[in-house]
Order: C-alpha cells, then structure tokens, then sequence
C-alpha cells in the first residue's frame, strides 16, 4: 500500500510540478503580456486553487459512506480532465479553467494517510507518512527536471498531453491493485449533513479549530515562495534553454526535499511529533529570508533547495500532529481535509504574490518568512489545546 500511494502521489506531483513551474513560459504563448505575467500567476493559481475547496467536506463524507477507493480513484480522474483540456485549451481562460478542474481532486492524500494511519504499526507511522509524502518531493525533483527539455523542444501541450496518459494509468493501478478494508459507514443521512458534520467536528475541537488556520498561514509561505521560483529562474538565467533551468532549480530542491522528509519524518518518531514541527518551523523563518539577498543563479538554488527541504519535512510531520490529535473513530474524516492547508496556501500565497511581486518577485520570501512566524505563534497556542475526541 505504501508502494501504490507513493506511486500515485509521485506521479501526481510531477504533473502538478510541471504545471506550476512552466505556466510562466508558457502564458506568453496565450498571449498574455511578459510584463503582466507575475500577476496572472498569482490569479491563475489563487483562484483554480479556490475552486476545489467548497466542495473537500463532500469527499469525506461520500468516503465515509462509499469507502475511501473509489474517492482517492476520484482525484486521478479529475486530474486526468484537467491536464488533457490544459494540453489543448486555446486562450488564457480555457487553460484556467483547467486548472480549477484539477482541484476537484482535492483530498486524495488525507485519505491515502488516513488509510495508513490504521495500518501501519505504531512506532512506525511517522516513517511511514514520510514515506508516502516523500514522493512529492521526489515528483518535485523529477516533474521539472523531465519537463524542462521536453517543453524547450516540445512544447507544453506535448508535456500535458503525456502528463495525462501516465494519470490514466494511475487510475487504473488503483482501481485494481489494493483492497479497501475501510468499512463504510452505515449512516444514511444526507451527505449534506454528513459534510457538514465533518467541518462542525473540526469546528468544535478547540485543538482543531486553531491548528488548521495555523498551518494555513504556515504554508501560505510556501506556496507563496513555490510558484514564483520559475519567473525568478527565468530573471536570473541568460541562456536559451529557460525550462530546463527553472526544471533544474526546482529539481535540485526536490533532491534536498527527498533526503529531508523521511529524514525529519523519522526524527519526529524519536524526539516528538510537536517538537520536530516547532523546531522546523523556527528553521524556516530564518531559511526563508536567505534567498531574497541571492541575486545570482547558483547561489539562488542552493538556498531555495535547502529552505525547501525543510519545509517539506515539516509539511510531513504536520499530518501526523493534525493525525495524532484526533481520536481513531473521527480521524478519516479529519484527515480528508489533512491538505487543506496546502490548498489554502495556494488560494492566500498567490493572492498575496499578485501584490507584493508589482515591486520586486524576490519580495515573495521576506513574505514567506512572516507568513512562517504568524504560523508558528499559533501552532504553540494549538499545543496548548485539548486533543480531539
């Protein structure tokens, strides 16, 4: 199960990657002018990000009643949609209206790690989400890393086009290759109310109710950070091979990403889950100042890759603080919206960029480290609260 998840998730991440780090390239193509391209990646992301989230409470509670397969095979399918209409869409507004398909997909990994959660043996679940959530970083490293060539000579819609072919056959591995032993529910209320409830639950917790806000502004920072490195790589570099920089920058963090996740996943096992992310988070608002005073492309990469592992070992240890306070009996539920806040933070990040980046792009990350610091007061007043039952 661990292998299959990884799998889905890493391919997942590399469309996703892909997607995010070449939309800059390729906005000019759909006509869109160079000097309003950093505004339209902050809209295009902020608002396709926005679309999914209305709708996240209903994935939870169709799992509950219909079981956790067929919503995680729903995610694939909806990812699928979005990248074949994003390969051939014509104008700026049928490529967004792609992207805002792909987050119908929504909740997929929460249900991944709530599955393990119940599976895998105690001692071991941390490793085990490192694991899992290690594929993003790995996607991160190979997504750009492959596509950057393939768009230099290529194009875009040739990259999509083959994105899309490798999710169908991410549908089909999951549909086939593990069995559920989640038991529906027996609930046969509406899936109105059963929705409801799940947001009503987090709602009540007084642990809950301050820890997803907390992590919304947390990895707002990220985000934020994330989807402008390619406008800031392309700034920096001179050559006529653009995608294959910016596929190598995001690469070379995705390689940092793929030794610190499990690695930091396992140092929350030993020395606790809420010390690791306090920790980390700490590191972050000093790591994510540092690149804004690198205005050379080497020294950009090296900083970028060592505040991005960081970070994604902290995103790791977040699920398994936000799995570990709830009780067993509510946690698939909970755990649906385990990415909320990344979804969040792609809804605030790129809202926040389309206005601080009208003056200078690196302003993105003296940004990112005060998003990281308002996260962090509340994250230790969240420690503070009752766990969830």
């Amino acid at each position: 199960m661990v292998v299959l998840f990884s799998l889905a998730g890493l391919c997942e991440v590399c469309t996703v990657g892909q997607v995010t780090a070449f939309t800059p390239l390729h906005l000019p193509e759909l006509q869109i002018d160079q000097s309003q391209v950093a505004f339209w990646v902050g809209a295009i992301t902020s608002v396709s990000s926005f679309v999914g989230l209305p709708f996240l409470p209903f994935w939870g509670a169709l799992a509950d009643r219909y079981g956790r397969k067929p919503l995680i095979i729903r995610s694939y399918v909806a990812a699928f949609a979005a990248l074949a209409l994003a390969a051939i869409a014509p104008n700026v507004w049928i490529f967004a209206l792609a992207r805002s398909l792909q987050s119908l997909g929504l909740g997929n990994t929460g249900l991944m790690l709530a599955t393990l959660a119940e599976t895998a043996p105690p001692a071991r679940v941390g490793l085990a989400f490192g694991l899992v959530n290690g594929a993003n970083p790995v996607g991160a490293f190979l997504g750009p890393l492959v596509g950057g060539p393939v768009i230099d000579r290529l194009g875009f819609g040739t990259l999509l086009a083959a994105d899309a072919v490798v999710i169908a056959i991410i549908v089909a591995l999951l549909a086939f290759g593990y069995r559920d032993a989640f038991v529906p529910s027996s609930r046969t209320g509406s899936l109105t109310a059963m929705a409801r409830d799940g947001v009503a639950f987090i709602v009540r917790s007084r642990r809950l109710r301050v820890l997803f806000p907390a992590y919304f502004v947390l990895f707002s920072g990220w985000m934020l950070a994330y989807i402008y490195v390619p406008l800031i790589v392309a700034g920096l570099y001179t050559g006529s091979d653009p995608g294959t920089a910016v596929g190598l920058v995001l690469g070379a963090g995705g390689v940092v990403a793929l030794v610190a996740t499990p690695a930091i996943g396992a140092l929350s096992d030993r020395f606790g889950q809420w010390r690791t992310l306090l920790s980390g988070t700490v590191a972050m608002c000093v790591l994510w100042l540092l690149p804004y005073f690198a205005r050379e492309l080497f020294a950009f990469t090296v900083l970028w890759a060592l505040a991005n592992g960081i970070v994604s070992g902290v995103f790791s240890v977040s699920f398994n603080v936000l799995a570990g306070s709830t009780s067993e009996a509510q946690r698939g539920r909970v755990m649906t919206f385990g990415y909320l806040p990344a979804n969040m933070g792609f809804v605030i990040g790129p809202a926040i960029g389309t206005v601080v980046t009208a003056t200078d792009v690196f302003l993105v990350f003296p940004t990112a480290a005060v998003l990281t610091a308002l996260g962090l007061v509340a994250i230790l007043y969240a420690q503070r609260q009752p766990t969830a039952v």
